[in-house]
């Protein structure tokens, strides 16, 4: 106002040449505490720099999810031929044992055959029983010897025969009874002598008979009874080109080192010197390709061809070490991209997991500033209100909140973190659930410094003129807290909540860097440094775990650059 404006009384002009009260409406919006408060945040170059950073981090968070062509735990994979190991194929020197029946040759019987074998016996004891061998060719016997054949129970007075082994007809039930009722323990029948034993209603059949036989040639046969693998033995020592069994007429084929059995025109099973078994559990390897490895080490081929059963052509290596022979071949192996360097498809490359570094930063970017805004909003009414309580009520209320206070802050808070974590490792929580857990608990642990603001501050407001007059007047009690009283503290509140929402970041990311925070597949800055388990990781694949603590570092920072902004903005006596 100039001094012409004072001695004449005149009204100060607006800008556009109108003349303003002191009422106007413009000069009161020219001196509003808020305009007054952003003015002065605005001006602030830190708490701008805070700003920018933030938003920068949300588009980066919400915006650049959204957009990522790739998913949160998308897994990037890829085929290469790999040449592997696909079978071994030694000259076998061991017995091969095919049993008449199942468990007629026990473990006892095949090793103490061995040594009967080493010692030029006949005959052998294993356990309780004899037994024969009978060599029908090199390294080729037969085994025979006494065994239960049957089992007879009486039934109305007379017995009833039972047997896996032998053929029971009623000319060998009536045989057996004729024995029982002379008192006799052994009879004959078709030529074989049977022995009884036992005592009661129950009574065993032993007989002197074949067990099976044991040779150094592998017999693979599974669809072949027993019959047709011994008459398939038989013909190739004997150099037989065909041999009946079961009533079935059966041709061999010898090729190379292998006899091939047909039953007419089908291929039935092979009979050869080597070994053969697949590398892997559960690798079935053909009759033709089993003759292929086995023409070629008898040729000394080190590599064949062989069509698959879709036709197409797989190349076999066949390397020998020493009288070990090993079955190579070239296969399409489903590969997890993991550590990639940067590129253009994968801006900041893979971790270990073989997903996108950068997609999982923006999607862990969520659950961080999710967590963060969550906590401190539950943080923020469990402390409003029971700071608004206790400093509006004071005495015992006071003294009761502010115990309940202390006990809060004696918490350890990191120990009861940890076990909790373990307790929800022991039941399994799922990846979600466990993000809701751990905001409840941040929460009920943290809200005791919003509790003491809100009760310092209103503590000293309560005793002021507005209180008197809205008292006077006679406002409900939460009306006089909540409407006149906390609004009155908002601004410190505003302060300290962005303050704070830095220091939850950081907790969260430093729980689930221990393992106790977010789990996979759910994605947070902490998790993805927890994944750089290793000195040779951390110190070769810098874009696995850089990137993120910058994402924490740039986070807080900003909302501490905030923090002291509106700090600075509310209360200009307390910037230096």
């Amino acid at each position: 106002m100039s001094i012409e404006e004072k001695k004449t009384g005149a009204q100060p002009e607006g800008q556009d040449g109108q003349q303003m009260a002191l009422d106007d409406e413009r000069r009161v919006k020219v001196l509003s505490p808020g305009a007054m408060v952003a003015k002065r945040f605005f001006r602030n170059k830190l708490a701008m720099a805070g700003v920018i950073i933030l938003v920068i981090m949300f588009i980066f968070s919400f915006i650049g999810g959204a957009i990522s062509p790739y998913g949160e735990s998308q897994i990037f994979e890829d085929y290469e031929e790999v040449v592997s190991n696909f079978a071994g194929a030694t000259i076998n020197t061991d017995y091969r044992y095919t049993e008449a029946y199942s468990g007629s040759l026990p473990t006892t019987a095949r090793t103490s055959m061995i040594l009967a074998v080493n010692n030029g016996e006949t005959t052998y004891e294993a356990g309780e029983n004899t037994y024969q061998l009978t060599e029908i060719g090199e390294h080729c016997y037969v085994i025979s010897g006494t065994a239960t054949v049957a089992q007879a129970d009486r039934l109305a007075g007379s017995y009833v025969l039972s047997s896996d082994a032998i053929e029971v007809s009623d000319d060998l039930t009536a045989a057996f009874n004729d024995a029982m009722n002379s008192g006799a323990t052994t009879f004959t029948y078709d030529g074989v002598e049977y022995t009884i034993t036992g005592s009661g209603r129950t009574y065993y059949i032993s007989a002197m008979q074949e067990l099976g036989f044991a040779t150094q040639e592998i017999i693979e046969a599974d669809g072949l009874s027993y019959e047709a693998k011994k008459e398939a033995l038989l013909a190739l020592l004997n150099g037989e080109t065909s041999f009946s069994a079961d009533g079935t007429n059966y041709t061999v084929e010898l090729d190379d080192e292998t006899a091939i059995i047909f039953s007419g025109s089908e291929e039935v099973g092979a009979i050869s010197p080597y070994s053969i078994q697949g590398i892997e559990s559960g690798t079935v390897i053909s009759t033709e390709l089993r003759a292929q490895i086995i023409e070629a080490i008898a040729n000394d081929t080190s590599s064949f061809t062989v069509t698959d059963a879709e036709g197409n052509e797989v190349e076999y290596e066949v390397v020998r070490e020493n009288t070990r022979y090993t079955i190579r071949t070239a296969s399409s192996t489903r590969l997890i991209q993991t550590y990639l360097a940067p590129s253009t498809s994968h801006w900041l490359g893979t971790d270990g997991a073989g997903m996108d570094i950068l997609t999982r930063l923006m999607y862990g970017g969520r659950i961080s500033l999710l967590i963060g805004f969550v906590v401190v909003i539950l943080e923020t009414i469990i402390g409003v209100v029971l700071g608004g309580i206790a400093g509006y009520f004071g005495k015992w209320v006071d003294m009761l909140v502010m115990r309940i206070v202390d006990i809060f802050y004696c918490i350890p808070t990191w120990p009861i973190l940890i076990i909790l974590g373990a307790v929800m490792d022991s039941y399994q929580i799922g990846a979600r659930v466990r993000i809701y857990f751990m905001m409840i608990v941040l929460a009920v642990l943290g809200w005791p410094f919003i509790a003491r603001i809100v009760r310092g501050q209103i503590l000293s407001l309560r005793e002021q003129e507005f209180m008197v007059a809205a008292e006077a007047t006679g406002i409900s009690v939460s009306r006089r807290i909540f409407r006149h009283l906390v609004p009155n503290v908002i601004p410190q509140l505003i302060v300290q909540c962005t303050m704070a929402l830095g220091g939850i970041i950081l907790t969260e990311s430093t729980m689930s860097f221990l393992g106790i925070g977010v789990k996979f597949p759910y994605a947070s800055w902490g998790n993805i440094i927890s994944s750089v388990s290793n000195v040779f990781v951390m110190t070769n694949y810098w874009y696995c775990w850089i990137p993120a603590g910058f994402c924490i570092l740039l986070t807080v920072l900003g909302f501490n650059f905030v923090g002291d902004g509106l700090r600075d903005a509310f209360d200009p006596k307390m910037k230096r």
